[in-house]
């Protein structure tokens, strides 16, 4: 990382149009990496395959969850 550069704790109070488009970006690939990993662990026969597409498809879900509630406090 650059000298001239700093790590920012706290998100800004105002978010930028080509941040709420970047945010925006983010929840449609949270909401399709779920959706994929859903449809792919109904297609496995292998239980541990399946256990890991189901795991993949939480953690999307739940990124997609968070990042939503973020933009719901900030209305």
């Amino acid at each position: 990382m650059p000298l001239n550069q700093s790590i920012q704790q706290q998100p800004p109070e105002m978010i930028s149009t080509k941040d709420l488009l970047y945010i925006s970006d983010m929840l449609s690939w949270n909401l399709n990496a779920f959706k994929k990993a859903k449809f792919y662990a109904e297609q496995c026969e292998t239980s541990e395959i399946r256990d890991a597409f189901n795991q993949a498809g939480l953690m999307h879900q739940q990124h997609y969850q968070t990042i939503l509630q973020y933009l719901q406090q900030q209305q």
